[in-house]
């Protein structure tokens, strides 16, 4: 390779005005759009650790004022949040693994060509998006079922969501190809052992979209627990922060007649603000601990598996 070769490659290409002020509009368009997404959550970070009569006066802006864990040591003397957390812990992992083993296997059948029942068994499905029981007849299945207050309530209603299922199935037909499995099968592999041997450690892009949208799900979750969950010991997280947030809005509500009352009344709805702020963070520790985990699968998991449909 000649030197004149060499310097030819190692010359960057210059780039017009028009592309210069191309990048700069899209750089200064992307930086305003991250600024409205990641201020709401760095406000409530900070407000979290803030004095709370700072934060009523609508003082912390950009950084924290009087930093005290005030309302986070006020959310973790409540011994319903540590059992609510691990109660949530118990449910996301148990329902997401369900949701797993009901929406994989069903996903990879109807992706198969020659399941000749495929296109009755999708539109049999796809329907139940656009017309369901509604909350009353999904109520009364699980109170005949006798499984109201308890783990099962919140977990087999939902136990597959078509949506996720028909990501699934398109990643499974695009990807898993039936050259593959006649490969496989002259060698004795069957639908079974070829589903668990090969399709399954080949679809890791789609197992990580699926545990987020699932975990996710479950976590968030509070209204299921609200209609099924009774006894308060198995609450959900969600649904403890809840009534956290009830209990003190009641406890402000009462009326006082002395000085002394209103001024401690008037510190406790500060500090009521305060734990909002705290909750929300507590909340969101999970989600934010399990997303770096899959996010090098999330883009090309969605892509694949709903683009190509």
């Amino acid at each position: 390779m000649s030197n004149r070769t060499v310097k030819v490659k190692k010359k960057k290409r210059k780039q017009s005005t028009t592309d210069r002020i191309y990048d700069s509009v899209i750089f200064i368009v992307l930086t305003i759009l991250l600024l409205i997404v990641a201020y709401p959550l760095y406000f409530i970070i900070i407000s979290s650790i803030s004095d709370p009569q700072a934060v009523s006066a609508g003082k912390v802006v950009l950084y924290p004022i009087g930093i005290t864990l005030k309302g986070y040591q006020e959310v973790f003397e409540e011994s319903s949040v540590m059992r609510g957390f691990v109660n949530s812990i118990i449910y996301t992992v148990c329902g997401t693994l369900i949701n797993l083993a009901v929406t994989l296997p069903t996903s990879y059948a109807l992706s198969r060509e020659k399941f000749s029942g495929a296109k009755v068994v999708s539109i049999f499905y796809i329907i139940t998006m656009f017309v369901s029981g509604g909350m009353i007849p999904t109520y009364l299945v699980v109170n005949y079922l006798h499984l109201t207050d308890t783990m099962w309530s919140l977990i087999l209603p939902g136990a597959l969501t078509v949506y996720n299922m028909i990501v699934a199935r398109t990643f499974f037909k695009s990807n898993i190809s039936e050259e593959l499995y006649e490969a496989a099968a002259i060698d004795g592999c069957g639908q079974i052992r070829f589903f668990f041997s090969i399709a399954l450690p080949l679809s890791s892009a789609i197992l990580a979209i699926l545990v987020l949208y699932y975990g996710i799900g479950h976590w968030n979750s509070y209204f299921s627990a609200l209609l099924y969950m009774k006894t308060e010991t198995k609450y959900p997280l969600q649904l403890v922060l809840r009534s956290i947030l009830i209990q003190n809005a009641n406890a402000l509500n009462q009326s006082v007649t002395t000085a002394a009352a209103q001024a401690a009344l008037l510190e406790k709805k500060k500090l009521v603000e305060l734990m909002k702020y705290s909750l929300i963070i507590i909340s969101s520790i999970p989600v934010m601990i399990l997303y770096p985990f899959v996010q090098k699968h999330f883009v090309k998991g969605v892509m694949i598996g709903s683009v190509k449909g």
